[in-house]
């Protein structure tokens, strides 16, 4: 076949592609659901469709411009052909053109605080449909795919209004609005099995029976609806004879109608008198229908009449003659009541400003209300009166921030030694402390500043608030501790620069070791100078080469001298810059030969003796060498002893010296010079605060003498005596502003106020004032009382006098038989109106408001009859006494004719006295609640030096523990606890037990430094005396012998006595025992104790003087060379590190020297911070929190403390109890009860409509589970419940022959909807029915319907539904559905897999013996064999020959062969041994296997008499009786039966 495709065409007939049509020529040809074979009529249309030319738009851009709603976004707008290329715009309809700009909101980082996205919850599973089919199309096995969404909108935060989802995609990605979801499959209404059928009638009419059926589950996810919840069926009664059909017979009462005025003709006996037989006067009434006359104010309370229809009705539903159901009384067919009237009010007035504005620091929202008044109050059965006031909530758009003020002065506690009384002189503390600052909410506006706002609740602020404490360091006092000095330098000029002049200085120095801290005493001086002469600037440096020998390679050289001349700092300059050449250039030497005494080099110079030179001494040097081997034979010689030592003289200079002396420096103060520096440059950054200058003196000081001449110090040295300082800036104080005061009560207060009422508002300090500035105001909490507070208006309702009764009209009643009498029940209304304070009329609304509910407008009234006894009014209850058994008692008397009437006077009916028991004020109370933890009352600990204010509170010792108890009356009745006790608790004494520290004995003293001439270490310990309980400080970490070291740096000054040695003495070779003179020897030296100070010169002293534990060693091992060995002196020093490249290695070179110009040794040294103890610091106990219920038991009270800062190192831990709890005082709960609903009451009728009723009560209980409640007054529980308030509700109770309802079934047990047995939802369903019961068997077809409620539930479960089936009988079996709690259902399982309930064999099994197997093909029965045909089908089954031979050996014979229709028979069937060949013969193998039994049977009994009739073993037969098995144990003996054993008896 050939596809003719459609063609469009143009007037020149050329061809346009069809199927590009859509796209370029959408106007050219007519598209009618496909392309249709048309070609364009006319050249006009043509041109239209490629002139036809529109506009193109691309997409918007980014919003550009100011943040919020000024910004705006472009795009571009071009012009194109149909075909699509561009043009010009002026081609384009200019006003159909797009627009290319539009405003736009551009957001900013700082707009993250205003926006946020609301997302809500997902809706209901949705199934999504298959492609190319419906939804849920195919078979479904768990669940089925689908789809949930929910509502995503961007919201600004302060209105909660909507804006465009961009601004929140700017801070966050939209959060999904879909997403994928399973909902189970189908599931049909699950009903009950049905219950057992009802009873029939016992005569002959016509009745039917019925049963009946509960839904269990309702239909879900589009299952089969629910069936038919009732079946009926007639009864088998026998047909009535005609004519004596057997019926009952009900009054049918029907429903009340509508309240009616009466026909004014009924209203003609107006004015009618009528004698009121209640009263004792002679004086006449008017009839009570003067309700009805004309109403002169509006809405006043009309009284009508309301009927009912009364019916009798047979068993069969049809109506009968009255007379055949009348009962007296007869019930009553008309009564009086009120016309209903709806509550009218007023407009609504106009909303009043919001209660909150942006600066409450109050949680609460805001609010705004508005009012609208009662013109007229609901009578009767009208609508009663909406609210009358509307409140909304409201916000003045306020965001909250948290702020801090500046850190305070670090505060530190008295630690565990200076809390000793001792220890409490000291008024400065250091060590570790904490430093606090007052953290604080307040509100954030777009331009607002950090400290510029009010603080507020700090609820209102969002987050985490900033910490208010921290950990800080305060640093001990210090001294300033220096080190030894070093040895003089050389003569030095003062300016090398100009070194003309003769005058020179030596210096030494000494560093700070320990920097002071807090003291007001400085270092002292760190230089020290004395004139000397014959400065130098430059000096050769000399050093020594190696010895070259003039011959072989020992013997006399040659050593060539190197000169280098440095300046004073120890660097290389040029040699012009020295003096001549230093010389000899060369020095002799000598490198020993193998046989020659070998010595070593010249050891340093010892220190020099003295410090400087006196009339009595003068510093001295020394420096050795030593012998390494002695010579060998013909070798030269060592040389003298002498000549092994060198002595030059040291510290020549006298011992006078000069230091510069500076005073403390002066505060930092202005200048003229440096004010007007200040306004040219910025220092450091600090220009708002400026640079000032301090001051000091310098002087010249001498040793011996004091203050000399600054000219004996050296001036290049000299220290500054100006320096530039940054001024300090004036800090004023700066505070908050004042808060908003507290709010006043906004509620009106009845009467006036007991107390005053206060409202506060209060500040905090941001920045407390320093150097100057302004001092922080004395006020910063204020408080004044509240003014204007409102009273609440005083209103009052006004009652009238009751308005006579008023009964059912004459013409009505008059056609009730019996009722001919104008008396009996009625209603009267009277007048309400609302009065002022000042008895002003009122509006009704405002009473309504403010004076409480209003009083009853009609009430029932009755109109004695002629026969009734009248009594009057009860009189009031007589006075009490005080004695809790007396009773009081009221009284009423017979009025009018009744007195005289006998039956009146009957006091058993007509009582004329009550008596009752009197109120008696007896309680008793009894425990309720456990007892509450130990409370510290009241008492503040001592303050200490240091302690924070919130430690004051006592955390130990004695206190309280409490109880609540409830109180009740002497009726069992719970009644206020203050009835029994004032402060409704049980008290009683305990002890909180106060933390013990850790205690350790006092310390030991402190033990000698470790170095006896400068920086060293001393030590001193404690140990432990008593461990630490109840949370107090832990000890300090101890050693094995529980004690704990405590070492500080020391510093000794150098003894004035000192160890001297001399040189080592040769080293001796014990010569008798060593030929060679060579190996291990001993050398020994002098060691002397010396006087160091420089005006004793180093004399000796005796040694008991110096330090005995640091005398040197006098005597060593040494070791000679022997001839043979390599003699080699000990290492001598490091030459000095190269410094060659940048200045970089050049710096860390001379770091590593570790040696400045003036030779004196460095200290390395850094400051440390040793933590201490901190104790755990808590907040104030707050205040006991609100009880947790407002009344009844189980209400707790709760306070808490926080931690304010943890504790640290040894400090005392926190507490594990930081919350309190209590129990409140039993208070009674009272509520409105309400009781069961009533049955039906009818009104006199047996069947037809009626009322249900309950009673509400006020009861007491203390709202525990097994509370018991009791009624009491019901002005204790104040205002009726509004939604509870139905107290009577119409029902119906079916007549004989009428369809009705059943009452509704229990609700079903709580189902979960599951998936593989995992729960798909949160909440179950529980549901219920209701039946419809036919009872006539004419209305059978006319009765229809059902009922059916659902509600949700928690707590669940899932359940399975499974098909069951019971055994197979005659190819029948039942199926059933049961749930997987047992219970039998209909409905819940699959169909598709429900197993068949009847079994068939194709063809049929006809063939005696026959039946159908399970495998649905025809076999026999037990005893039979199956003969097949050809074709595989059953022939016909042939008996078993010899079954019977075997049956007659049992005791006990079946006497039929039962059919076994088992699955195990057909099974077995197919491999069991078969004796007999499908024509009844016996096998061949059957012989072969009976004649081998035979044979060996004989073997045995020969074998068994060849042994001597000896028994050796007992032999076990089995043998098959009755189908059970039986063992007879046969023991043989010589041939001879010995015992026969059968079931256990012999």
């Amino acid at each position: 076949k050939r596809k003719r495709l459609p063609r469009c065409t143009s007037p020149g007939n050329s061809e346009v592609d069809a199927r590009e049509g859509p796209s370029l020529l959408s106007g050219l040809c007519s598209q009618s659901g496909a392309w249709r074979d048309l070609s364009c009529s006319t050249y006009t249309e043509y041109c239209m469709a490629f002139l036809n030319i529109p506009s193109f738009a691309g997409h918007w851009g980014r919003c550009v411009g100011d943040c919020g709603s000024g910004g705006v976004r472009s795009r571009a707008v071009w012009c194109t052909h149909v075909e699509g290329w561009t043009t010009y715009h002026a081609n384009c309809d200019q006003k159909d053109k797009p627009e290319s700009q539009r405003r736009c909101f551009k957001v900013c980082d700082w707009h993250l605080e205003l926006f946020e996205w609301e997302v809500l919850g997902w809706e209901r599973c949705g199934l999504v449909p298959f492609a190319g089919g419906e939804v849920g199309a195919g078979a479904c096995v768990t669940a089925q795919h689908g789809l949930q969404h929910r509502s995503v909108r961007c919201l600004q935060k302060l209105n909660r209004t909507i804006v465009t989802n961009e601004i929140c995609e700017y801070f966050t990605p939209q959060p999904p609005a879909e997403q994928a979801c399973l909902v189970p499959c189908p599931r049909d209404c699950v009903v009950s099995e049905f219950s057992s059928w009802s009873e029939c009638g016992t005569g002959c009419a016509k009745s039917l029976q019925h049963r009946t059926r509960a839904v269990i589950a309702p239909p879900l996810y589009g299952g089969a609806p629910c069936p038919n919840l009732t079946e009926s069926r007639a009864c088998g009664a026998p047909a009535c004879p005609l004519g004596e059909e057997e019926h009952t017979y009900s009054l049918r009462v029907g429903s009340w109608g509508e309240c009616r005025l009466p026909h004014p003709k009924d209203i003609d006996l107006t004015g009618r008198t009528m004698q009121d037989l209640g009263s004792d006067s002679g004086e006449r009434s008017t009839s009570g229908l003067q309700g009805y006359k004309p109403h002169h104010r509006p809405r006043e309370v009309e009284i009508g009449y309301q009927t009912r229809q009364v019916r009798c009705v047979r068993s069969d539903g049809k109506n009968a003659a009255l007379s055949l159901c009348m009962q007296d009384p007869a019930p009553l067919t008309f009564k009086s009541c009120v016309i209903a009237k709806d509550c009218e009010t007023s407009e609504w007035s106009a909303w009043s400003a919001c209660s909150r504005t942006c600066g409450w620091g109050d949680l609460a929202p805001g609010f705004r209300s508005r009012r609208r008044g009662v013109r007229s109050v609901a009578v009767g059965t009208g609508k009663p009166c909406p609210e009358l006031e509307e409140r909304e909530a409201c916000s003045a758009g306020a965001l909250f921030a948290w702020r801090t003020s500046e850190w305070k002065a670090c505060q530190v506690s008295l630690l565990l030694d200076q809390e000793d009384p001792r220890y409490q002189k000291h008024v400065d503390l250091c060590g570790g402390g904490i430093q606090t600052r007052e953290v604080y909410c307040v509100q954030i506006t777009g331009g607002d500043t950090q400290h510029q706002r009010e603080p507020v609740d700090g609820k209102l602020c969002l987050g985490p608030a900033p910490s208010a404490s921290k950990l800080c360091n305060v640093l001990c006092p210090a001294e300033c501790v220096v080190s030894a000095w070093s040895v003089w330098g050389p003569c030095l000029h003062e300016n090398c620069q100009d070194h003309h002049g003769g005058r020179g200085f030596r210096m030494r120095q000494r560093q700070v070791i320990v920097d002071p801290v807090g003291t007001l005493a400085d270092c002292p001086h760190l230089i020290e100078s004395i004139p000397c002469e014959d400065p130098v600037c430059y000096e050769w440096i000399v050093s020594e080469g190696i010895c070259v020998t003039d011959h072989g390679k020992c013997g006399p050289g040659n050593r060539i001298l190197k000169a280098v001349c440095k300046n004073k700092k120890g660097e290389e300059v040029s040699h012009h810059l020295c003096s001549e050449l230093p010389h000899p250039e060369v020095v002799a030497c000598e490198i020993p030969c193998a046989t020659d005494c070998v010595i070593s080099e010249w050891s340093p110079w010892s220190p020099c003796s003295h410090s400087c030179s006196s009339k009595n001494a003068e510093g001295s040097q020394s420096r050795s060498r030593s012998i390494l081997a002695l010579p060998a034979e013909g070798g030269k010689a060592c040389p003298p002893d002498r000549a092994l030592q060198e002595h030059r003289t040291c510290n020549d200079h006298p011992c006078v010296h000069f230091f510069w002396e500076t005073s403390p420096w002066s505060p930092c103060s202005e200048d003229v010079l440096v004010t007007a520096l200040n306004a040219t440059i910025n220092w450091s950054g600090e220009a708002t605060c400026g640079v000032g200058i301090q001051t000091r003196k310098v002087f010249c000081m001498k040793s011996s003498s004091g203050q000399v001449t600054p000219k004996r110090c050296p001036e290049s040295i000299r220290p500054e005596t100006v320096r530039p300082c940054l001024l300090l800036c004036k800090k004023d104080c700066v505070v908050t502003p004042f808060s908003e005061w507290t709010r006043c009560p906004t509620a009106c207060q009845s009467g006036k106020p007991l107390r005053r009422v206060k409202q506060s508002r209060y500040r905090i300090i941001i920045q407390d004032a320093a150097n100057g500035g302004q001092a922080c105001p004395d006020t910063l909490y204020e408080e004044r009382e509240c003014e204007d507070i409102p009273i609440c208006p005083v209103y009052r309702w006004k009652t009238h006098r009751w308005s006579h009764c008023v009964l059912v009209p004459d013409s009505v009643r008059q056609g009730v038989l019996g009722h001919n009498e104008a008396c009996g029940h009625g209603l009267q209304s009277r007048a309400v109106t609302c009065l002022s304070e000042y008895d002003d009329s009122a509006d009704v609304g405002d009473c309504m408001r403010w004076a409480g509910s209003m009083p009853s407008l009609v009430q029932e009234c009755l109109i004695p009859c002629k026969d009734d006894c009248t009594f009057s009014p009860w009189s009031k209850f007589t006075a009490c006494s005080f004695d809790c058994e007396s009773t009081r008692s009221r009284r009423r008397s017979l009025t009018g004719r009744s007195r005289k009437r006998d039956k009146c006077q009957n006091t058993e009916v007509y009582p004329q006295v009550e008596t009752e028991l009197c109120p008696c004020e007896v309680f008793t109370s009894q425990p309720h609640g456990n007892w509450s933890d130990c409370i510290i009352r009241g008492g503040t600990s001592e303050l200490q030096l240091g302690m924070r204010s919130h430690r004051d509170a006592k955390e130990c010792g004695e206190g309280v523990r409490l109880r609540a108890i409830a109180c009740y009356d002497k009726t069992g009745r719970l009644v206020e606890p203050s009835r029994c006790s004032s402060s409704g608790y049980i008290e009683e004494s305990c002890t909180v037990p106060c933390p013990f520290d850790c205690k350790l004995s006092d310390w030991s003293s402190w033990s000698p430094c470790s170095s006896s001439c400068g920086p060293g270490v001393k030590v001193r310990y404690r140990w432990l005396k008593e461990k630490p309980y109840n949370g107090g400080r832990p000890c300090p970490k101890l050693d094995l012998k529980n004690q704990v070291y405590e070492a500080v740096p020391c510093y000794s000054e150098c003894n004035q006595y000192s160890w001297v040695v001399e040189p080592w003495s040769p080293c001796k070779i014990n010569s008798e025992q060593n030929s060679l003179h060579c190996g291990e020897g001993i050398q020994t030296r002098k060691v002397r104790c010396v006087n160091t100070a420089e005006e004793h010169g180093g004399e000796t002293v005796p040694n008991a003087l110096c330090n005995q534990a640091e005398i040197p060693d006098m005597m060593q091992k040494c070791s000679l060379y022997c001839p043979s060995e390599c003699a080699v002196s000990d290492w001598g020093q490091w030459s000095t590190c190269p410094q060659v490249g940048s200045p970089a290695c050049v710096a860390v070179a001379m770091f590593l020297t570790c040696r400045s110009s003036l030779s004196f040794s460095h200290f390395m040294r850094y400051r440390c911070v040793v933590a201490c103890a901190v104790d755990c610091q808590l907040s104030a106990w707050s205040t006991w929190s609100q009880c947790s219920h407002t009344c009844g038991a189980g209400g707790q009270m709760v306070r808490g403390r926080s931690v304010v800062l943890r504790a640290a190192g040894e400090g005392r831990p926190c507490p594990e109890q930081l919350t309190q709890h209590r129990s409140c005082p039993v208070k009674p709960c009272y509520s409105w009860l309400l009781g069961p609903w009533s049955p039906c009451r009818l009104q006199g009728g047996q069947c037809g409509d009626g009322l249900q009723v309950r009673n509400l009560t006020c009861v007491v209980h203390d709202a525990s589970d097994s509370a018991t409640s009791k009624p009491v007054e019901n002005a204790l529980c104040g205002e009726l419940p509004s939604k509870e308030g139905v107290l009577q509700l119409p029902c119906s109770v079916p007549c004989p022959g009428d369809c009705h309802l059943t009452e509704w079934s229990e609700w079903s047990s709580c189902e979960l909807t599951c998936i593989n047995g995992r729960s798909f939802e949160t909440m179950g369903r529980q549901s219920r029915s209701r039946a419809f019961i036919v009872q006539s068997p004419e209305n059978q077809e006319s009765c229809s319907g059902q009922a059916m409620e659902t509600r949700p539930c928690s707590g669940g479960k899932c359940y399975d539904y499974l098909w069951k089936t019971s055994l197979w009988q005659d190819n029948v079996r039942t199926v059933w559905c049961q749930r997987s709690d047992g219970i039998n259902v209909t409905g819940g399982c699959a169909l598709r897999t429900k197993p068949a309930e009847v079994r068939h064999c194709s063809p049929p099994c006809r063939k005696p013996f026959s039946y159908c197997t399970q495998r649905g093909v025809c076999g026999c029965e037990r005893g039979y064999t199956e003969i097949m045909r050809s074709n595989g089908f059953l022939d016909y089954c042939m008996k078993v020959p010899g079954l019977e031979d075997k049956k007659a050996d049992v005791k006990t014979i079946a006497g039929k062969n039962k059919p076994v229709n088992s699955k195990m028979h057909d099974i077995f069937k197919g491999w069991s041994i078969q004796p007999f060949n499908p024509d009844g013969k016996l096998k061949m193998w059957v012989y072969g296997v009976s004649a081998g039994g035979f044979l060996i049977i004989v073997f045995l009994i020969f074998t068994s008499y060849l042994m001597d009739c000896a028994c050796q073993e007992d032999k076990w037969i089995q043998r098959w009786h009755n189908g059970s098995r039986e063992i007879e144990s046969l023991g043989v003996n010589c041939g001879f039966l010995d015992v026969c054993s059968s079931s256990g008896n012999p």
